[in-house]
C-alpha cells in the first residue's frame, strides 16, 4: 500500500468507526428529539485549522489529564452527541489546488461554490457569488460575524466581502460596512481608521483616542483618509471597544472592535479573566451579545462565530497554546449549547474550515520506563516493561500549565530585550519559567541558529526563500514565521511533551462536522464544503 493511500486511510479510519457507530446494534445513539422541526436560526462555529488530530487533543486532555479543567471530563462535543447530534465528514479542497486556505474555505462554506486560493467572495473563476448572509438579509433575517482574529480576517471575510485577495483587508473593512451585517465583533480596529491617526499630534488621533477611550494602543493600516468608524455610526451602528461598552449596549446595529489587530491568545490573558477591570471580551461574552440582539428578529438569523487562534497556534506549533484555544471553543459550544436548549428553532453546525499542523501525541524511544510488578497472572514472575515510551497522562497537565504563548514570549519578551542580552542563555531561562519542559542552553542556541534574513512579510509577500536551517525536514512548509524559532522551540520540547507536528501550514486531512438541533441530520456523511454551505442555505431560505 503507497504512503498517500495509507495517511488517508489512517485519517479516515477511526471517524469512520465513529460515524458507523450509528448503525451499530450493540451501541445506542439518542434520537434527535427536534428531527421534524424546521430550523429559523443557524449558528455556524468555525474552529479555524481544527481537524480530527485537534479535536483529538482536546479530547484526551479532557479523558485523561489528571487535573482537567473541563468538568466531568464530558465536553462540549459530547454534550452535543449525548442530545442526539449528528456527525459528518466534510472535504476541504479549493477550486484551483489540493489544500484550501482560510480565505478560500470560508468562502466556500458562505456561498456553496467552489472557490480559489486567498479569494474572498469569489467562484474559482473570479466572479463575485452571493454569500449566506448577504442571501439572510434578502428575506429579513437579522445576521452576524464574530471572530476572536480580525473581522476583516480571511473567515469573517469569506461570509461577508468580496475581493481577489484576502491581504485587501481595508477594502474588506468597506465591502463589511456596505453589507451591513446587524452585529459585528472581533479585532481589526487598524483597518478602520484614516492614516492621519498614525500621528499622535493630529486632531484625527486625538478624536480616536478619545472614542476609544484608551481601550488598546493603535495604528492605521489604511493608505487614506476614510474614517469608516465615522461612516459605521452613520449606517446606525453602536460602537463598541472594551468589554464594558459591549455589555452596556442594546440596540439593534453593533460594531465592536476591541484590538488594533487580532485579540489576545486565551493562554496570554486567562489570569485577567475575573479581573473587573477587564477591557477584553471573551469570544464567549461577544458570542452572547450576538445573539441577544440577533435573536430579537422574529424572522430568524445566521451567526458565524470563528475560535480563529486555534488556526494562529497551530501554525506557531505551539502544543499549550493550541490547547487552551481548544478550551475556548469548547467553553463557547458550550455556552451556545445552553442557550439552544429551550428552543426549537435553532440548528446549531460546528466544524473547522481545515487542519492546521497536523499535531499528534505520539510513543517514542527515549526515556524508556522502567519496569513494574503487575498483579495479573500472566505477568507472575515477570516485570511489565514495554520497548517503547507511550506516554503518561501527567503530560497534559504539564502541557495545559504553560504560561504565555510562544508568539508572546518571543515578541513581548525576548526580543524587547537589548540585543547583547538576546543569547541563549536568556531564552532558555525566559522559557523555562514559562513552562513544565525545560530546554538546554544548546537547544536555546539550535532556536537561535536561523537565517537573519526572513523570506516572509505580511502581505504574503516573499522576498528571499532562503532555508531555515533549524526546521531540517519539510523546510518548504514552514512558511509563515519570519524566522520559525516557535516552531524550532516545539521540536526542542517535543520529545518530553510527546508532541509531534507535521507542518507549520494547512493539510488536507478532512474535517469533522457536528449538528443539533432541528434538520441536524441533513449533516450526516461525507461530503464537501460546499454541500455543507449548500445545506445550510436551504435550511435557511426554508426555515420559517
Amino acid at each position: 500500500m503507497n504512503k498517500p493511500v495509507k495517511f488517508f486511510l489512517f485519517c479516515i479510519i477511526p471517524v469512520s468507526l465513529i460515524t458507523g457507530c450509528v448503525v451499530s446494534k450493540n451501541i445506542h445513539i439518542p434520537a434527535n428529539p427536534l428531527q421534524n422541526e424546521k430550523a429559523k436560526n443557524i449558528i455556524l462555529i468555525i474552529g479555524d485549522g481544527m481537524g480530527p488530530q485537534e479535536l483529538g487533543f482536546l479530547l484526551t486532555y479532557a479523558r485523561q489529564a489528571p487535573n482537567a479543567v473541563i468538568k466531568d471530563r464530558f465536553t462540549a462535543f459530547d454534550r452535543l452527541m449525548k442530545n442526539g447530534g449528528s456527525l459528518g465528514i466534510s472535504m476541504t479542497y479549493p477550486g484551483t489546488g489540493l489544500i484550501v486556505d482560510s480565505a478560500s474555505s470560508a468562502t466556500q462554506l458562505a456561498t456553496g461554490q467552489f472557490s480559489g486560493s486567498e479569494m474572498i467572495g469569489l467562484d474559482k473563476n473570479g466572479n463575485a457569488v452571493e454569500n449566506i448572509i448577504e442571501k439572510a438579509k434578502n428575506i429579513g433575517k437579522a445576521t452576524g460575524l464574530v471572530s476572536d482574529t480580525r473581522i476583516t480576517h480571511a473567515t469573517p471575510a469569506g461570509f461577508a466581502a468580496h475581493q481577489n485577495n484576502r491581504d485587501n483587508e481595508n477594502e474588506i473593512a468597506e465591502d463589511l460596512l456596505n453589507l451591513r451585517p446587524d452585529v459585528m465583533l472581533s479585532g481589526g480596529f487598524r483597518h478602520f481608521v484614516p492614516i492621519e491617526a498614525n500621528d499622535q499630534s493630529s486632531s484625527a488621533y486625538r478624536e480616536i483616542h478619545r472614542l476609544t477611550g484608551g481601550a488598546f494602543n493603535f495604528k492605521s493600516s489604511r493608505k487614506d483618509s476614510r474614517n469608516l468608524l465615522h461612516e459605521a455610526q452613520e449606517k446606525g451602528y453602536s460602537l463598541a471597544f472594551r468589554k464594558s461598552q459591549l455589555d452596556q449596549i442594546s440596540s439593534a446595529k453593533l460594531l465592536g472592535l476591541f484590538s488594533e489587530s487580532a485579540m489576545p491568545y486565551e493562554i496570554d490573558y486567562d489570569t485577567t479573566l475575573n479581573n473587573p477591570d477587564r477591557t477584553v471580551p471573551t469570544l464567549k461574552e461577544m458570542t452572547s451579545k450576538a445573539l441577544d440582539i440577533l435573536s430579537r428578529n422574529e424572522k430568524g438569523f445566521f451567526l458565524m462565530v470563528e475560535s480563529g487562534l486555534i488556526d494562529w497556534q497551530l501554525h506557531n506549533n505551539d502544543a499549550g497554546g493550541t490547547l487552551h484555544e481548544m478550551l475556548v471553543l469548547n467553553d463557547l459550544v458550550e455556552y451556545v449549547l445552553e442557550w439552544t436548549k429551550n428552543r426549537k428553532d435553532t440548528i446549531v453546525i460546528v466544524t473547522g474550515d481545515h487542519e492546521t499542523g497536523g499535531i499528534g501525541l505520539s510513543y517514542s524511544a527515549v526515556d524508556l520506563p522502567s519496569g513494574i510488578n503487575l498483579p495479573g497472572a500472566a505477568f507472575k514472575g515477570l516485570e511489565f516493561k514495554p520497548l517503547f515510551n507511550y506516554g503518561r497522562p501527567e503530560v497534559l497537565d504539564k502541557i495545559y500549565n504553560q504560561k504565555i504563548s510562544y508568539e508572546i514570549l518571543f515578541a513581548s519578551h525576548f526580543d524587547k530585550l537589548p540585543k547583547e542580552r538576546q543569547t541563549p542563555a536568556n531564552l532558555m531561562e525566559l522559557f523555562n519559567s514559562n513552562s513544565e519542559f525545560p530546554i538546554t542552553e544548546a537547544g536555546a542556541s539550535r532556536i537561535l541558529a536561523r537565517e537573519s534574513n526572513p523570506f516572509y512579510v505580511e502581505g504574503h509577500k516573499y522576498l528571499d526563500k532562503k532555508e531555515v536551517p533549524v526546521i531540517d525536514d519539510f523546510k518548504s512548509f514552514y512558511v509563515y514565521q519570519s524566522s520559525n524559532r516557535m516552531n524550532a522551540l516545539a521540536r526542542e520540547v517535543a520529545e518530553k511533551q510527546m508532541t509531534v507536528w507535521s507542518t507549520g501550514t494547512h493539510t488536507a486531512t478532512p474535517v469533522l462536522v457536528f449538528a443539533g438541533g432541528p434538520e441536524s441530520s441533513q449533516f450526516q456523511g461525507i461530503m464537501h464544503h460546499t454541500q455543507l454551505a449548500q445545506k445550510m442555505i436551504k435550511i435557511l431560505l426554508s426555515g420559517r
